[in-house]
């Protein structure tokens, strides 16, 4: 397979994908010679639970062979030993967040026990990659008023969930993203998961093949200008 292309997706595609990613917010996209607008639906990729090593590593191995950027949401007792992962994930243009330390429900808690939840974790990204703001992600998307008043920053959930943990049927978790996914949704898998990595890779191609663009979480509420101010929820619930 050659960089920077999955089965069957064309060079015109990855240019417009290319131009996406440095067009800025606000203005239209335009095809590679520049002559015409046109309307690119795109998506957010986002995993949680990780990292882990051996699903991971396959996992950003074939997403690079993509040029496919992703979100990763750590889960911060897992970071020691896989520095290097994470690492790569940065120099590959992934976004890197937070989801928690333990992976516990942060709703109830106290501040103190927020701040070291979520504070750990970023302390340790921030030893691992420099300053960044390092998004969080509460499990089982659990939101109250003082994760919002704590997070210190956009706190991120879905909008598709094809439930990849229940039963690691990768032709199901697959078909789930692919026949329902529209422009600008936020999907959620988990990297921990062997069957949930080759399932992520599978929907990358398949979106593609029809016309589908991935960027970050950060990027994707860049695009629909959506200000990543403290306690905003995003993608919104109904």
């Amino acid at each position: 397979m050659g960089r920077g292309k999955g089965p069957g997706v064309g060079l015109g595609l990855l240019v417009m994908c290319f131009v996406l990613a440095l067009t800025p917010v606000g203005e239209p996209v335009q095809s590679a010679g520049g002559e015409a607008e046109v309307e690119v639906p795109v998506v957010a990729l986002t995993f949680d639970d990780g990292p882990r090593w051996d699903t991971t590593s396959w996992l950003l191995e074939q997403l690079e062979l993509r040029e496919v950027p992703a979100t990763f949401f750590m889960v911060g007792s897992r970071i020691p030993g896989n520095e290097d992962l994470i690492r790569q994930m940065k120099e590959q243009g992934c976004q890197i967040g937070v989801h928690t330390y333990d992976h516990v429900d942060v709703t109830g808690l106290s501040q103190t026990d927020f701040d070291l939840q979520i504070g750990k974790t970023r302390t340790l990204l921030r030893e691992i990659l420099g300053e960044g703001n390092y998004w969080l992600r509460p499990p089982y998307g659990f939101v109250d008023q003082g994760v919002r008043t704590w997070s210190d920053g956009p706190i991120i959930l879905w909008s598709v969930d094809p439930e990849d943990w229940k039963d690691h049927d990768v032709e199901r978790i697959v078909a789930s993203v692919v026949e329902r996914v529209e422009d600008g949704d936020v999907i959620l898998m988990h990297d921990i998961y062997q069957s949930s990595a080759e399932a992520a890779i599978r929907i990358v191609d398949a979106l593609e093949e029809k016309g589908f663009c991935f960027v970050t979480v950060e990027q994707l509420m860049a695009r629909q200008g959506i200000a990543p101010e403290a306690g905003v929820i995003f993608p919104e619930r109904p």
